[in-house]
């Protein structure tokens, strides 16, 4: 250290003070800058040794200074971190102010040399002196060249965080996860982000999941897929390769040939594509455009095509405001838009996925309701724009508010039926203002309007076409009501008053109004005399002539002894009370459907019925009856109360449109078509519930469906859903009823229906053969004798002696028995009557081919064989014969078929084919030719002539040629069914020509061809190798055309279901309901879901852990079937089907889900609430809460035929 003299000046770096002295003068001028002549010695001194006094006074209070400062400044910090966390942006502000009011006091402080503390240590001068704080560079009046500043206090952020203070780093926000310079293959950056480290973690890490928005794009887009290498143009062997080339993606993106890449240095072979080219060479490929920002452009051009298609909607509005079709084409696209708008808000994370669904809903909905709005705006005498306008409000309006509406709708417009019908749909639903008689009240008002309107009483709206066919229908609708609610006999007693008000009217009163007839027709019904069905009736024609006369005497009725069931009815008291009520509530409904009547001879009168429900009043059925005009109707009619008795009918005779409703499917007989159609629940799982058909099925897979089953119940079935049915008919009283009404309707009907009805009697007498071969075998001999006895009654009367129909039946009826012998004599004998006409007579063709398929059956012929030298199968002689045009004998004592014979019949085959189809064109294209609607519809019957050609093209040639028969048929008739579709004029005429009742006959047909023709291939396929692919293409062909067919889904489900891969059944099953509102195609789904969900539990459960299992197990079933269920009960047809709802709760009820099963059950009383059999369910599964059921039973006025204290005394007794 160089010492310096007190006076001598101090040079201003004490390092060249030396140099300056010893320099001559010439060179002084040089180095004059380095003194400074300003600075005292003296001074300097002074202030050094001031400077050590304060410093050694510090360094006594070092220590504590240092530890009060960090005890003092810690806790702050916590509590500030805390507040961070909630509310940063409050305390920006704060801050803000504070570092503003500090620095405005600090500015003018001088900051002492820094040479002063070490005297070794040199700095550069500055220029301007540094605040020690900060300020706000707005708020310099004058800012300096170098705005910095020294803080000297520290910053507690730097201390608890160890980085920089959050306020002073800059935040922007990334777009992509991907880093400049890097090759995303090989190359990764992981970002982590500060601001995503909340409570919950990331949750966005990872990869996009298959069922976000991106993937679900991604596969909406319509980009090709290429799936197999192109194939070379060049076709020279030599040059071929001698492996499949890997495609060049890359390549061909930048216009490079496909193909084998060019070989190179590092691509010796040319097997490399031209990415993993420049993988090698050490280069990246290029920047590609980020996956997020493809799926925002590809969401902008759906968009923009959204808007676009919106536009032209508003154009064509503009121009065309009348057109009604296209404003419901509009309301209903905007369905489609939000699918594209709304897609991705569906994927978005978090708890308020609900809320945004729910949202977006809404949105839509309101949407709509605006337009429906507008367009009813327009054009308010539309009723469809009406019924569309409360189907959107129904989703955003209360109960209360939308059944004003509906009122006031059915008010302006009572001359519609279908509003009608919706409307009484909407009434029984309506659970807070339900109760049956308010319900039946609105049908009498409805059908009393409707008959007011026909008889032209209200003259301020005009009938429309077709109001009588709706007004049967309401009728229909109303009995089906009233016996799902428990109360058959008021639904009876409605069939009964009709069949007496249709069939027996008096003349004198025919030219009078609905209403004038109905005030003549209580009298009869309030006088006691007999009705239809019951002894010595006569019917009220002949009634009001007599009483023009002075009356008749009632003669004395013989006394029948009865049998008193009420002692037997509760047969175990040890049973619990639950199921001793639903035992005799069963037994009851089936024995009393019929209508307390007061027998004279035992001088009985209204006050001896124990029930006075059992009565009904001529105020319960006035208001409801209705006049039908034309004979067609009055078949219908007919057959529709065969139907609610349980009597098979021909569903093509029913109407025009579909046959049952979702209304009316209540029955598990839907799903199990063919020969399971009436077996218990247990035994239905057991059939079900396995990989395939075996057994009886696969051994009739050609006759199994001769007896298709509706799923409706008949009157006097009221149970559970597992509940077995006590008779296998309608009890005695019941058959006591059906044999009257025959022989008091047969001599008043024309002949064709005395035939159809005549018909229906004969299969309901098989049927109930049938069911007592499926559960009760100990009453199948006693039923059979029956059944024969009056088949053979029945055969014997005059119309039916020449009938093919009938005797066919009957000889089926001797087939199923096991009466072979019998059965071929009653066939051949039936050929007999018919054989002049041969291949031109229908019903001819249709015995003959029931006769041949029950010999294919019985395995007396072999599948697919050629017919050989040495014999024929009874089948092939059969149908060769049939198309000779000989009379048939039985089988056994027939002749071989020779192949000439064989040629001429197939010749003769096509023949009657081609005839055939050219008279079904003629027939539909020109309905006015011909008068007669009875002879068209024998010209429209195929399935016999064609069924003969196809099964004798399979015993003869093979599966294939009897399949090419089938399939030429229905490019034929699809051709033809298109263009009548397509037709208006024709649709326009069908009330007025009666082509609409041959269309939809002639659809029948069709979908029993289909039928048909997968039986065929099913049987084969039982019987002998052949592929899956020609099967399934026909099954899908045909359920595309007809998807509400319940045969054609059940062998869909059973042959899908005999292998482990579901997902082309399950595609396809989505792809028919979503474009399709029938539930029947939703039922067959949870069916076949249920089928797998079983095997794959009873392969899980096995005790064998070791054993292979015999499927692959698969996790999810439960939660398929739940949303399957869930989006078939949000379909409009589904939230009405009782079938559907008792499905659910017992699928839930077996999965354990108690509670969720019980809030589906009070969920579905907002749905149905008139179904009774929903609340026996109900007491099944919740036994403990019988009383509550009961209560809410009563409340909304259901029949309940035990009460729970009549119950309590027999439990006594």
């Amino acid at each position: 250290m160089r010492l310096f003299d007190r006076n001598s000046n101090m040079a201003l770096f004490p390092a060249f003070a030396d140099v300056s002295s010893n320099k001559v003068e010439d060179t002084s001028n040089e180095l004059k800058w380095l003194n400074n002549n300003s600075f005292q010695t003296s001074d300097a001194l002074s202030l050094h040794s001031l400077f050590l006094e304060k410093k050694s006074d510090g360094l006594h209070n070092k220590d504590s200074s240092v530890h009060r400062k960090d005890v003092d400044s810690v806790p702050p910090k916590k509590k500030k971190k805390k507040h961070e966390k909630h509310g940063d942006k409050k305390k920006k502000p704060t801050e803000k102010i504070k570092r503003s009011t500090e620095s405005s006091g600090s500015d003018s402080e001088p900051i002492f040399p820094s040479d002063l503390k070490q005297k070794q240590e040199t700095e550069r001068p500055r220029d301007a002196p540094i605040s020690s704080s900060f300020s706000w560079l707005d708020d310099m009046q004058s800012p300096t060249a170098k705005p910095f500043c020294v803080d000297s206090k520290s910053d507690a952020s730097n201390w608890t965080y160890k980085s920089l203070y959050r306020g002073d780093v800059a935040r922007y926000r990334r777009k992509g996860r991907s880093s400049l310079g890097l090759d995303p293959r090989r190359q990764e950056v992981s970002w982590e982000d500060a601001n995503k480290k909340r409570k919950g973690g990331d949750k966005k890490k990872g990869a996009d999941r298959y069922f976000s928005t991106v993937c679900r794009q991604l596969l909406k887009s319509q980009l090709p897929l290429l799936i197999l290498p192109r194939v070379p143009e060049s076709s020279d062997v030599s040059n071929s390769n001698l492996f499949l080339p890997l495609e060049d993606v890359e390549g061909e993106k930048k216009g490079e040939p496909v193909g084998r890449a060019q070989a190179s240095s590092v691509n010796p072979l040319g097997v490399y594509d031209s990415t993993t080219a420049l993988w090698l060479q050490g280069k990246g490929k290029q920047d590609q455009t980020d996956h997020r920002d493809s799926h925002n452009l590809e969401t902008g051009q759906e968009a923009v095509l959204g808007t676009g298609q919106t536009e032209e909607f508003n154009r064509k509005l503009r121009e065309q405001p009348e057109d009604t079709e296209l404003w419901l084409k509009f309301i209903r696209y905007q369905d489609e838009l939000s699918a594209t708008v709304f897609g991705g808000e569906d994927e978005q994370q978090g708890r308020e996925l609900p809320e945004r669904r729910k949202s977006s809903y809404k949105a839509v909905l309101e949407k709509q309701l605006s337009i429906a709005e507008r367009a009813v705006a327009t054009n308010p005498s539309c009723v469809a724009l009406q019924r569309e306008r409360l189907r959107i409000c129904q989703e955003l309006w209360e109960p209360s508010a939308l059944a004003k509406e509906w009122k006031k709708l059915v008010f302006l417009h009572p001359n519609s039926g279908p509003l009608w019908k919706e409307y009484l749909i909407f009434t029984q639903s309506y659970f807070s203002n339900f109760s049956v008689s308010r319900v039946n009240s609105a049908y009498g008002k409805c059908l009393s309007t409707l008959s007011a309107v026909r008889d032209g009483s209200m003259v301020s709206h005009p009938a429309l076409p077709g109001i009588e066919e709706d007004m049967l229908d309401i009728f229909t609708q109303q009995c089906h009501f009233l016996r799902q609610s428990g109360h058959s006999e008021k639904a009876f007693s409605l069939f009964q008053a009709m069949i007496d008000f249709t069939f027996f009217k008096p003349d004198s009163v025919r030219q009078l109004s609905t209403k004038q007839q109905a005030d003549f027709f209580e009298p009869f019904w309030d006088s006691g005399e007999a009705r239809v069905g019951e002894l010595n009736a006569r019917g009220w024609k002949a009634w009001m002539v007599q009483q023009e006369r002075g009356g008749w005497v009632q003669p004395c009725a013989e006394e029948e002894e009865e049998e008193d069931d009420e002692e037997d009815e509760v047969k175990d008291c040890s049973q619990p009370r639950w199921k001793v009520w639903l035992n005799v509530e069963s037994s009851r409904e089936a024995a009393h459907w019929l209508p307390w009547r007061p027998e004279k001879a035992k001088s009985q009168s209204e006050d001896d019925c124990e029930d006075p429900e059992r009565q009904v009043l001529f105020d319960d059925i006035g208001p409801s009856l209705i006049c039908l005009s034309s004979s067609d109707l009055h078949l219908r009619f007919l057959l529709n109360f065969l139907l609610f008795l349980g009597l098979p009918v021909d569903t093509a005779l029913l109407s025009g449109g579909q046959c049952h409703p979702g209304v009316l499917l209540e029955d598990l007989s839907l799903l199990t078509q063919g020969e399971y159609a009436e077996v218990t629940t247990t035994q239905w799982r057991a059939v079900h519930f396995r990989p395939g058909p075996s057994g009886r099925d696969s051994r009739h897979a050609l006759t199994s469906h001769c007896l298709p089953s509706l799923g409706v119940n008949s009157v006097g079935h009221m149970t559970t859903l597992q509940g077995a049915r006590k008779w296998a008919g309608l009890g005695k009283q019941g058959e006591r009823f059906v044999n009257a009404m025959f022989s008091m309707l047969q001599p008043i009907l024309p002949s064709q229906h005395r035939t159809v009805l005549s018909l229906s009697r004969m299969q309901y007498e098989k049927l109930k053969v049938f069911r007592c071969m499926q559960s009760n075998q100990k009453r199948l001999r006693s039923q059979s004798k029956i059944s024969k006895r009056i088949a053979k009654s029945l055969l014997k009367e005059p119309d039916n002696r020449s009938s093919l129909a009938m005797w066919r039946e009957f000889a089926h009826l001797e087939w199923m028995l096991g009466h072979l012998e019998e059965a071929r004599k009653v066939f051949s004998a039936a050929t007999a009557l018919g054989a002049a006409k041969g291949l031109c007579n229908p019903s001819l063709c249709e015995l003959c081919l029931l006769w041949a398929q029950l010999e294919v059956e019985d395995g007396a012929s072999g599948p697919g064989g050629v017919v050989g030298d040495g014999g024929a199968s009874p089948a092939v002689c059969v149908l060769t014969r049939h198309a000779e045009g000989n009379v048939l004998s039985p089988p056994s004592s027939s002749q071989p078929v020779s192949p000439v014979a064989v040629v001429k019949a197939r010749r003769s085959y096509e023949q009657a084919l081609t005839a055939s189809l050219s008279a079904v064109d003629q027939a539909l294209c020109h309905p006015q030719a011909n008068k007669k609607v009875g002879v068209q519809e024998e010209k429209l019957r195929l399935r016999g002539l064609l069924g003969c050609y196809a099964l004798f093209q399979y015993l003869t040639m093979g599966i294939k040629a009897a399949n090419a028969v089938y399939s030429q048929a229905r490019e034929r008739t699809g051709d033809l069914h298109r263009t009548i579709m397509s037709d208006d004029r024709s649709r326009a005429d069908a009330c007025h020509s009666g082509s609409n009742l041959l269309v939809s006959r002639l659809t029948s047909e069709w979908e029993m061809l289909a039928v048909q023709q997968a039986s065929l291939l099913k049987y084969h396929m039982s019987v002998g190798v052949f592929p899956l692919a020609t099967l399934r293409d026909a099954l899908t062909s045909a359920l595309t055309s007809w998807p509400s067919s319940a045969p054609l889904w059940s062998i869909y489900v059973q042959v899908e279901n005999r292998y482990h891969s579901a997902g082309r059944a399950r595609r396809f099953f989505h792809t028919l309901t979503r474009d399709n509102g029938s539930v029947v195609p939703r039922l067959f789904a949870i069916l076949a879901e249920q089928q797998r969900k079983q095997l794959v539990d009873a392969a899980q459960g096995s005790c064998d852990k070791s054993a292979p299992l015999s499927v692959l197990p698969e996790n999810g079933l439960s939660n398929r079937i739940r949303g399957l269920f869930e989006s078939a009960i949000g379909t409009a047809m589904g939230a009405h089907c009782p079938l559907l709802w008792r499905m659910y709760i017992h699928y839930l009820v077996s999965e354990g889900k108690m509670d969720k099963a019980k809030g589906l059950f009070y969920k579905a009383l907002q749905n149905i609430p008139w179904v009774k059999g929903l609340y026996m369910d109900a007491v099944q599964l919740f036994p403990e809460y019988l009383q509550e059921f009961a209560d809410l039973m009563t409340e909304k006025e259901l029949r309940v035929r035990l009460p729970l204290e009549e119950l309590d005394i027999l439990l006594e007794d």
